[in-house]
């Protein structure tokens, strides 16, 4: 290093950056732990305590999480992400085979409500990561 110039940590000196923060992951890694239904502060923690009933604050980590509200959020996105794999899907089988109306009115709803009670739940965690990780609105913390 030459006379006058400063080292990395000589240029931070006095800027101390608070723990809290550097502890915090990025949002692409908030939202895969809470896709997976863990805590998308520490990755290990439950975040729900039922199907769709969020935690108030995880056992691990103690990140507090009762208080952000997805509201209408998940609904939407479960309801785009079915509808862009189940509508294709109809037209590709019905293009393909001819099914008599009772298989077709048992099979495609059928299949259209299990896939949304599969993704429900992780829509859910992508918006709960969302919000909290940007402290928007619906998070009601201090």
């Amino acid at each position: 290093m030459e006379p006058g110039e400063l080292s990395g940590e000589a240029l931070f000196q006095g800027f101390a950056i608070p723990e809290a923060a550097s502890s915090v992951p990025p949002l692409p890694v908030a939202i895969r732990r809470a896709v997976l239904g863990k805590c998308p502060n520490c990755g290990k923690g439950a975040l729900y305590k039922s199907y769709l009933k969020q935690v108030d604050r995880c056992s691990v980590c103690g990140e507090s999480y009762g208080q952000i509200h997805a509201d209408d959020g998940p609904p939407w996105l479960t309801i785009l992400l079915v509808g862009h794999v189940i509508v294709p899907l109809i037209f590709v089988v019905n293009g393909l085979t001819v099914w008599p109306l009772w298989v077709a009115m048992s099979v495609w709803p059928t299949l259209t409500a299990l896939l949304a009670l599969a993704v429900l739940p992780r829509a859910k965690g992508v918006f709960l990561a969302i919000i909290w990780k940007t402290r928007a609105p619906g998070s009601e913390r201090n």
